[in-house]
């Protein structure tokens, strides 16, 4: 599972909609197993814009078995394979009302097994998780992960960095058309972390202020998140805390994603 991230204007929808090809690049090329992308290839692939494009008037199961004839499959596939999913994704008893007639959070599932009905190779959505409820986003995380667990590679964009930080393998960080950060989320912590370190300590920890090559980034209290300069020794602050009294923990802060993203993208 691949996050692909960035500020609004940054190029996702954009990026996203030339793989599918509804728009044409200006230049580059996208690939897909080393050839070149076709239409044959592409209709393989699962998509989800994040505009809602489904028809309004026609039924939930309706809509989902149209699209998986588009995609190929025989009107008996596309029936039981949309009741499969429907059920899956907690629509089944919604199946034989009309789209319009859902709350939007309900819309959102049914667009995500508008991508899913034809078993695509690949999957490609556009803010899957918005409008769901932290209910619905459970369910909807689980189908994805089936998917990718079964080899199906998912690319999707989210503004919800908790999210995309717990749910993705690799993180792709956009910004003004351009890659800035690509890669392995543990190789990208470690390129971003600052030597910055948590200490709560019984005793208190204002006395960290007075220590040299120490810059305090929080203190409350009894904890503290600080920041190391070159040179400074991570060990001999523990040994001058435990000299104090109990320490409750001591150890580095790993950046999370929203850190990583305001450093990449400033």
């Amino acid at each position: 599972m691949t996050g692909f991230v960035g500020a609004n204007g940054a190029g996702k929808t954009t990026t996203m909609r030339i793989i599918l090809g509804v728009l044409a690049a200006d230049s580059g090329e996208v690939r897909w197993q080393g050839e070149r992308l076709s239409r044959e290839v592409r209709q393989r692939f699962g998509y989800m814009p994040e505009e809602r494009g489904l028809y309004p008037k026609m039924t939930v199961s309706e809509q989902i078995v149209y699209l998986g004839r588009l995609h190929g499959l025989t009107r008996a596939a596309a029936t039981e394979k949309t009741a499969k999913l429907l059920d899956r994704l907690g629509l089944g008893e919604r199946a034989g009302e009309k789209l319009e007639k859902l709350s939007l959070g309900n819309q959102q599932r049914a667009q995500v097994a508008a991508a899913l009905v034809h078993d695509p190779e690949m999957l490609v959505l556009d803010e899957p998780f918005s409008g769901l409820d932290p209910l619905a986003v459970d369910v909807v995380v689980d189908v994805l992960r089936e998917r990718a667990t079964n080899g199906v590679p998912v690319l999707f964009s989210s503004h919800q960095l908790e999210l995309v930080e717990r749910l993705c393998d690799d993180l792709v960080i956009i910004a003004g058309g351009t890659i800035r950060a690509a890669g392995d989320r543990s190789r990208l912590r470690t390129t971003y972390a600052q030597p910055r370190f948590q200490l709560h300590a019984d005793a208190g920890v204002e006395w960290v202020r007075e220590r040299p090559g120490v810059t305090v980034v929080e203190l409350d209290g009894t904890r503290a998140v600080i920041d190391l300069a070159d040179g400074a020794d991570d060990q001999e602050l523990l040994r001058a805390a435990l000299d104090r009294g109990p320490v409750r923990s001591f150890g580095p802060v790993t950046p999370s994603l929203a850190e990583i993203f305001r450093e990449v993208i400033r």
